[in-house]
């Protein structure tokens, strides 16, 4: 946080250059509440590092606690190998609220929310990495950790969780409709915003499931969000 001007608190602003938002950077927010809202709002997040001197990205789920996210996969897998060797990982996360429809093919673009988080992940173990996981499920469905069975002994072997903090972070945010050139605003075509949003449809039972078996409290709830 800026330190105070005048009796004003001025806008964070970026850890380093790093994270700096360069292009519309009036788009640009880097405080920890904006950072933290979209990545609650979002499901699946891009991780990207370099193995082998070629860049990687992989999607994956991920969980939020106060300034840490959490990641998970398979011990077997390259992915998080690497990462938990303590390489530089970029993570980003975006949210898709509409499409801008211009009069020119120039001017179209997205309304969006968006973060990218620069830094080294570490491995968790022992009580942290179930808490990890915990954080995970929690994210894609709060309440859904305490309907099921924990994870046993044998499954905390075969994964690994890790952990990002967010000390080199920012948002990025584009709202509002078009922005056309003066010239273009005659021309006889439609333009606006056609709003994007995410929606749960009716739940789908599993096949062995016993007839009459009533949907989870949690899985109602989620599907009842956006």
């Amino acid at each position: 946080m800026s330190a105070p001007v005048d009796g004003v608190t001025a806008p964070p602003g970026p850890r380093s250059d790093a994270s700096r938002v360069r292009r519309l950077p009036q788009r640009a927010a880097y405080d920890g509440d904006t950072i933290h809202a979209i990545l609650d709002a979002g499901l699946i997040g891009h991780v990207g590092f370099t193995a082998s001197d070629r860049p990687i990205v992989i999607p994956m789920l991920y969980g939020r606690d106060g300034d840490s996210v959490y990641l998970h996969g398979s011990v077997a897998s390259r992915l998080l190998r690497s990462l938990a060797g303590g390489i530089d990982v970029c993570l980003t996360v975006t949210v898709v609220d509409g499409l801008v429809l211009a009069r020119s093919a120039f001017h179209h673009s997205m309304n969006y929310r968006s973060v990218v988080a620069f830094g080294r992940a570490t491995r968790v173990t022992g009580a942290a990495k179930e808490h990890g996981l915990l954080v995970i499920s929690e994210h894609l469905a709060p309440g859904r950790w305490d309907e099921v069975r924990p994870p046993s002994d044998e499954e905390l072997k075969v994964t690994t969780v890790l952990r990002l903090e967010l000390t080199e972070a920012s948002a990025k945010i584009r709202t509002g409709g078009p922005v056309d050139d003066d010239e273009d605003m005659a021309l006889p075509m439609w333009a606006g915003v056609l709003p994007c949003s995410l929606t749960w449809g009716d739940p789908l039972p599993d096949a062995q499931l016993p007839p009459g078996r009533p949907v989870s409290p949690s899985v109602l709830a989620r599907r009842a969000t956006r």
